[in-house]
Order: structure tokens, then sequence, then C-alpha cells
């Protein structure tokens, strides 16, 4: 990786967006606007993003997903067997649609704004998933970069859906095997093409663990077929290190979060990461970027049987909220992870992104700029005193 200081400041991946950037996806998705066409607008989107990164200090930036609608559903626009469907078109496909309709109020989820990226036949990759996106960064920064991608596990279970997928793939593990072919392919192409660090997002492992015993979640709209969370979990630490066997030479990390879809903390899951624990550090990656700036995510104590085992991706603002966290409040909170990892170990982070969905932005530009920025204060308070 590019050099960076200790206690490296990054993002989780995405960065608001504009409405005439998300006007100019819709029409790209209609087919009224050409890929060209969208391009144009969004490279201005990704540079500004850059740029207000950099301003705020921010070591390992991202593009800010800008060019995606999500963090995963933009996998239809570069693979071939899939369809990009609202969870609401899902609805008349659920084994209990009265009992998911239930769950998408009490969790306050926009059911007909957002996309999950469904398996309809067999996928085959009709380009790199972000190749493109990683070329234009490079070309516009020194600094180092972080490409955010679905993590196995993700496109797995949000990809297969029983009624839309089974002609395709019989099973989400008849699935799962062209998933890590391709996300293995993707990864090595993306170090050989100087990307810094990789960052595989598995939010739906939070649903599998914290979440109640629903039938289907926004997050995995696949998930009437779950199995048993101790199941899941061993899923995807399977997929994941056979997704990363033998790959060397790049930073990867995985991002777990609690949910990024509203503002009410209320709706959104809680739980100290030490059911997880045991399952990410079995995973072969080097990172874990973890929510951990709010009260929900527990305690850091559950880190003392996992010292030093990972890198820590640090989350230390809430991405939802307008406050601007103090940086000596992020600075005690780092303080209580170093009593279980050294210095060189810690990543200061978001909890999640700012703009996860395209029409749901979690916050603005300004206020996302001015949590970076404390993020970066805090950060040279604690060089200044660990360096």
């Amino acid at each position: 990786m590019a050099n960076v200081p200790l206690f490296p400041v990054t993002v989780v991946g995405s960065w608001p967006r504009s409405n005439e950037l998300v006007r100019a996806l819709r029409r790209k998705e209609a087919g009224e606007d050409t890929l060209a066409d969208f391009n144009a607008l969004a490279d201005g989107e990704v540079l500004a993003c850059i740029r207000a990164q950099e301003q705020a200090g921010v070591d390992i930036l991202s593009d800010g997903e800008q060019r995606r609608d999500n963090f995963y559903s933009f996998a239809v626009d570069k693979l071939n067997g899939m369809q990009l469907m609202k969870v609401s078109e899902l609805l008349d496909y659920s084994a209990d649609r009265a009992r998911m309709e239930e769950v998408l109020r009490a969790l306050d989820v926009p059911a007909f704004a957002i996309k999950s990226p469904i398996v309809v036949d067999t996928i085959t990759k009709r380009q790199g998933l972000a190749l493109d996106e990683l070329a234009f960064v490079k070309e516009h920064t020194d600094r180092a970069i972080k490409i955010p991608l679905p993590g196995p596990y993700m496109l797995t279970r949000s990809g297969w859906f029983e009624g839309l997928s089974d002609k395709a793939y019989p099973t989400p593990d008849d699935l799962a095997k062209d998933v890590v072919a391709l996300l293995r392919e993707e990864i090595i192409a993306l170090r050989d093409s100087g990307c810094d660090f990789i960052q595989l997002d598995e939010p739906t492992l939070s649903q599998v663990v914290f979440g109640e015993e629903t039938t289907e979640t926004f997050m995995c709209a696949a998930l009437p077929n779950r199995r048993d969370p101790t199941d899941e979990l061993e899923m995807a630490v399977r997929l994941m290190n056979e997704t990363m066997d033998g790959i060397t030479g790049v930073k990867t990390g995985v991002h777990i979060c609690r949910g990024n879809w509203s503002r009410r903390e209320d709706v959104l899951l809680s739980g100290n990461y030490g059911p997880m624990l045991p399952y990410l550090v079995q995973m072969n990656i080097d990172q874990l970027v973890l929510e951990c700036a709010t009260p929900r995510a527990g305690e850091m104590a559950v880190f003392k049987e996992y010292s030093n085992e990972k890198e820590i991706g640090l989350g230390v603002v809430n991405p939802r909220t307008d406050e601007i966290e103090p940086p000596e409040q992020i600075v005690a909170r780092v303080k209580e992870l170093l009593e279980y990892f050294t210095p060189d170990k810690i990543y200061l982070n978001p909890d999640c992104g700012f703009g996860t969905f395209a029409e749901r932005n979690v916050n603005t530009h300004a206020v996302a700029i001015e949590k970076m920025r404390t993020i970066t204060e805090a950060a040279q308070m604690l060089r200044a005193e660990f360096g």
C-alpha cells in the first residue's frame, strides 16, 4: 500500500449522491441515457468526492460509489444473468407476503426505492466489477485507494431468490461457486491494477446474528431460506476463504455494519461482536471494518480474546447523525480498543457509508466532510501521543 501514517483515516465506501446524479442514474437504468451520457456527469461527481476526502485529510479514499445504485446492486450492470428488482417487486414472489410487508414497515425500509440484484440466469462477467472505477480514481489522486465489493456471502444470499433463481442454480451453494470464481478474478485484477485496499461488504451477517427470526429483510431478500445462524456464519467463512485462497499482495478487509438505511437508531440492529468474532477471525482477510461508534455496537471488551489477531477498521463516527463528534471523544474510543490492539493495527473510519442507497442518503455532503475532518483531527492527536 502507498505510504499511510499511523491510525490511517479511511472511508467505508459511499458518499452522498446529488439529486442530479440520481436522476441520471435512473435515466440510464431506463435506457433513456447511454452509459457515456451518465459518466459525463458521474465523472465530475467522483472528482468532487475525491477532492472532498482529500481536503478532509482522508488517507485511503474511495470514489464514493457515485456510479452505483447501492453497494451491491451495481453488479447488475457488470454481470450477465442478474436483474435489478425493487424489494416491493419481490413481494410478489415471497412465500409470506404479509409477513414481509410487516417486517419492511417495522424496519422503516423504503421498499419502492431499495433494489436488489436478483439472479435470473447463469451469471457471467460482462466487465470487471470495479476496474473502471479504480482506473478513474487512479488518474485523479496520488493517495491510497479503497475499492468496496459485495462479499461472496452477500452476493450469493442477496442474489438467490426461490422462484426466480432456481432454474439456473438449484440452490444458493450452486450459485456460490460462480460468485467465488468471479470475485477471485476481480480481486486479482484490482490488485494487479494497483488497488491498495479491497473491502468486501458482508452486512447481511449482522442480520443473521442479531436480527429477529424473520423471513426476509431488505438487506437480503433471499433470506426466507436462511438456516441456523451458525450454518450461515460457517458458509460466510467458507466462501470468503475460497475467494481469498492464495491471493496476496493487496490489503483486504470485511465490512460488517448494523444497517444503514434509516436515521432511526431504534430500527437498526444491536448487539456486541462477541457472537461473530469467532467466525470473523477465521476469514483469510487482513482487517475487520466494524461499526463501533454507537452504543448499539456494545463494549470493546469482546475483543480481549482476539487481541491483534486482525487489523480493526474502527467505526468512530455515526454517518446517520448531524452531530459532529468531538475529536476527543474519538480518541477516547480508540484508547478503549488500544487495550487489546497495538496502534499499527487500528484504522479509523465512519461506521458505514454516507450514501449507501442512491435515493436515501443518510447525510449531506457538508456533514460528511466535517465528520471525516474530525476523524482526521483525532488521528493527528493519536499520532502525536503514540507515534
